[in-house]
This record gives structure tokens, sequence and C-alpha cells, in this order.
């Protein structure tokens, strides 16, 4: 950490020293670990970080509700268009390379206000553009702004909450994506192309308004040596009348620990006692993304046409699947665990993957056509509904908590660049086979290969993912690092 180390004695003995409380304290401090109840300002701040989250969901639903408005507006070719929906996933690819250096120069509040700025102007961009390069540029900026998004909304979410409410508030990052696409597909069906491209600012401007009201993370304050700033920000997030000594004496030894550890750089973490948990973040990314959760979200109106389904019927029924299954997880996520959510989603995606190959299987082979539909959209929702409760979400919360926070900034911007890579290759792929031969064998042994990849993903949770829930993040990093 060379630099960013806490001074010797700036945290304050009256907050840092474990005491007996006096009598006249014991009826109204209450220690902040023991609590369940959020406060007011952790809500807020929880609130404020997920708009960046809505903005996320909105910029991957919006380029395919207004594909033929664009097109016929602007003249856009296939390719061309091609183009504009693709350099979203180019540009969060460089946000992400650069997004956990950025959060622990200038911290997680201003990272976020910066890539509001970069989503605002990609809006306004895309909103006025008269020419396809400056859609392309609007397009580009705001894949930037979500790459940065992607890494510090989860990060500052997961450093600000206890122990107890971290797994459940985290996965908000993801039930806020479910929402922003989930919205941007039922707006755009009755919207302008320009005027849903303006919506998309509102979000941006109600983050950046909201950040002047919330505290920054107490961990990063720490860590760059502002250790009362970082008393003040826990016991606003904690509330004035908790006993916050035990977890700010935690946060301040932990980080001065810390204080013999240089920043870790990009090469460091693959030194052998980091090897773990590298393996565990970027392994959950790469199968979050090969499991095929991004061909079935761009291309489930193609696959259940190709099924003999109704394309519009089938997005709907996604649509009413994902989000409160989403939000399902999130409430569980504090109660059964991390493991075994991880576990029961990667056992029913690989169970809705195999069950749509088997139906098309049986189409190839003209065995029960009317019910292949059926089964194909069902396999669909299994595997949405099953996504929806644990490897969407999970895999970013657990890259949250198992980084120690000198290895936070170059660990977080690997897994995030080999999530985003992950996506792009797999809608990349998927989308050729789409093209190059539509028939459905080849649409049964990409089903199959999903499946696969989900069930190696079972194997991979019960061998090397550890259970976080109920530990603070210094305990995890202790343990795991």
């Amino acid at each position: 950490m060379s630099q960013d180390v806490i001074e010797e004695g700036e945290l304050s003995n009256s907050l840092l020293l474990k005491r007996q409380p006096r009598e006249d304290e014991q009826t109204t401090k209450t220690p902040a670990s023991s609590s369940s109840s959020p406060t007011s300002v952790l809500l807020l701040s929880t609130l404020v970080a997920v708009c960046g989250s809505y903005v996320f969901g909105s910029a991957v639903g919006y380029s395919s509700p207004v594909q033929s408005g664009i097109m016929s507006e602007l003249s856009l070719s296939v390719a061309e268009y091609s183009l504009f929906g693709s350099i979203l996933t180019i540009g969060a690819m460089v946000g992400a390379i650069m997004s956990g250096r950025i959060a622990d120069h200038i911290g997680r509040k201003a990272t976020m206000g910066l890539s509001d700025i970069f989503c605002l102007i990609g809006w306004i961009a895309i909103a006025f553009s008269k020419v396809s390069w400056l859609l392309d540029v609007g397009r580009l900026l705001v894949g930037y702004g979500m790459g940065l998004l992607s890494y510090v909304v989860p990060v500052y979410i997961a450093e600000i909450t206890p122990k107890d409410l971290r797994g459940g508030f985290t996965t908000v990052h993801q039930l806020m994506i479910c929402c922003g696409v989930s919205l941007t597909y039922l707006m755009g069906a009755f919207l302008n192309w320009r005027i849903l491209a303006l919506i998309g600012i509102l979000p941006c401007l109600v983050q950046l308004l909201g950040l002047f009201l919330i505290s920054e993370s107490p961990r990063y304050l720490a860590k760059i040596g502002k250790g009362k700033d970082c008393e003040s920000a826990l016991l606003r997030l904690r509330g004035e009348n908790s006993d916050i000594s035990d977890e700010a004496t935690e946060i301040r030894d932990y980080t001065e620990m810390l204080k013999r550890t240089s920043e870790a750089g990009i090469f460091e973490l693959f030194r052998w006692n980091y090897t773990h948990l590298l393996v565990v973040g970027v392994g959950l990314m790469v199968l979050q993304q090969f499991g095929g959760v991004n061909a079935i979200a761009f291309y489930a109106s193609a696959i259940f046409i190709s099924a003999g389904f109704s394309g519009s019927i089938g997005m709907i029924a996604m649509v009413i699947v994902q989000i409160p299954m989403t939000a399902l997880g999130a409430l569980l996520m504090d109660k059964s665990g991390r493991r075994p959510l991880l576990l029961i989603s990667a056992a029913g995606t690989c169970f809705g993957c195999l069950l749509v190959a088997l139906s098309f299987l049986l189409q190839d082979l003209r065995h029960w056509k009317e019910v292949t539909p059926f089964s194909a959209l069902a396999g669909v929702l299994i595997y949405t509904g099953s996504f929806s409760l644990g490897m969407g979400g999970i895999p970013w919360v657990i890259m949250s908590e198992i980084f120690p926070i000198n290895m936070k900034g170059s660990a977080g911007s690997l897994v995030t660049l080999v999530s985003w890579l992950g996506s792009w290759i797999v809608s990349y792929a998927f989308n050729f086979l789409m093209k190059w031969n539509s028939s459905v064998g080849i649409l049964t042994g990409t089903f199959f290969i999903f499946s696969s990849i989900c069930g190696l993903t079972v194997a991979f949770v019960w061998k090397l993912v550890p259970e976080t829930k109920g530990r603070t993040l210094e305990e995890i990093q202790s343990i795991h690092g």
C-alpha cells in the first residue's frame, strides 16, 4: 500500500478501543454488528448506488426494442446496426480494465459520478445523432460508464453494509439491472428511440445528485489514511446510537496490517498466495458467461421462434420470471448463504439448458412436435429463473468480498474485464451460429454445451467457492487470503 496507510493514532481512542459501556450508555448504545436493522442512511446510500445498476440495465436493454426505428430513420445496414449494438461491450471492457484503479485513486463515490458523466454524454449523443458515427460514439461512452459501474457499485455496497445484511444488499445490484433491462424493453415497445435515450439520462442525474447526500466507503477512507472520516462515515451508516468500536477496530487493525504490503499490481495477482482467490473470482465470471446467459438474453426471441413458439409471449414470460426470482435471491442471500444458492442456481440452469436441448433434438427427430415448443419455453424459463436466483448476482457479491483492499483494484478490474470479454465472446459466437445455420441441430448442440458448462459450475462451487455469509470483509480476507 506504500502511500495509502493509516497514520498511527489517527483513529480516536474513544471509538476504537474496546471498553465497557457506562451505565447510562447501556440502554442507548447497540453494537452495530449485532443489529440486522438497516439505517435510513444505509438504505439511501444503497439506493443511490443501485441507480447506477439501473443505468447498466437500461443500456443493455436499449438496442433490442429500438432496432427497427434506428435502422429506418438513419438508413443503417444490418452491419452498421450490429456495430452499434456490440460497441457497448467494447466500451464496457475498456471501462472494466480501468475501473479498479480509478476507484482506488479517486474513491468509490467519485467513480460512480465519473461513470454517470460518461453515460450522460453518451445518451445525449445517441438521442440527437443524425449520423451513424455519432450514434456509435454515444454507445461507446455509455459502455465505458457501464464498465466502471459494474465494478464499483457492488464493491461500494459491500464495503458500507454490515456483515449480516451484506449479501442481500449487494444482490440488489443485480435486481436493479434486471429492472433496467425489463422496463427499457417495455418502454421501447411504445416510445421513439430518441425519447427512450433521453429517459436513460434520468437515473444518471438521480445518482449524480444523490452522491452529494451519501457517505464514502469507510474502508476506502481507512485505506487512504482518513481515520476520522472513517469513524464519521461508520457512525452515519450504523446510526448515531450504535457502538462502532469493534467494527472500526477491525478495519483499523486490518488496514495497519496491510501497511507492510505494497499495492498489488496486475502481475502480482498471480502470486501463489492469491491463487485461490483469483481462481474463484475469475472462475465464477467465466462460468457465469459461458453458461449461455447472454446467448439466451440477447436471442431469446429467435430461440422461441426456432422452437415454434411466439417470440413476444416468450419474452414477456421471461420478464415475469426474472424480476421476482432475483428479488427472492436477494432475500435468501443472508439466510441460506451464498454456496447453497449458487449450487441450486447452477443445477437449475443445467437442467433448463438440457430441457431446451432435448426439445430441439425431439423436434429435429420429428417426435412430440406438439409438446416441444412448450418444453423449450419451460427450459428457457427454468434457466432464467435459476440464473436470476443466484448465478446472476452472487459472483459479483463474492468478487466484492474476497479480495483484500490492497489488491481489490487490480483484481476487480481483471474479474470485471473477464466478465465483459466472456459476454462478448458468447453473444458474438451465438449470433454467428444463428446466422450460419439456423437448423435445430446447431441449437441442440449449443444448448448441450451450455448444459455441460452449467454442470461444471456445480462442481466448481462445491469444491472451491467459500461461504462468506455472516463474516466481515476482514474476516473473509484473513481466512481465504
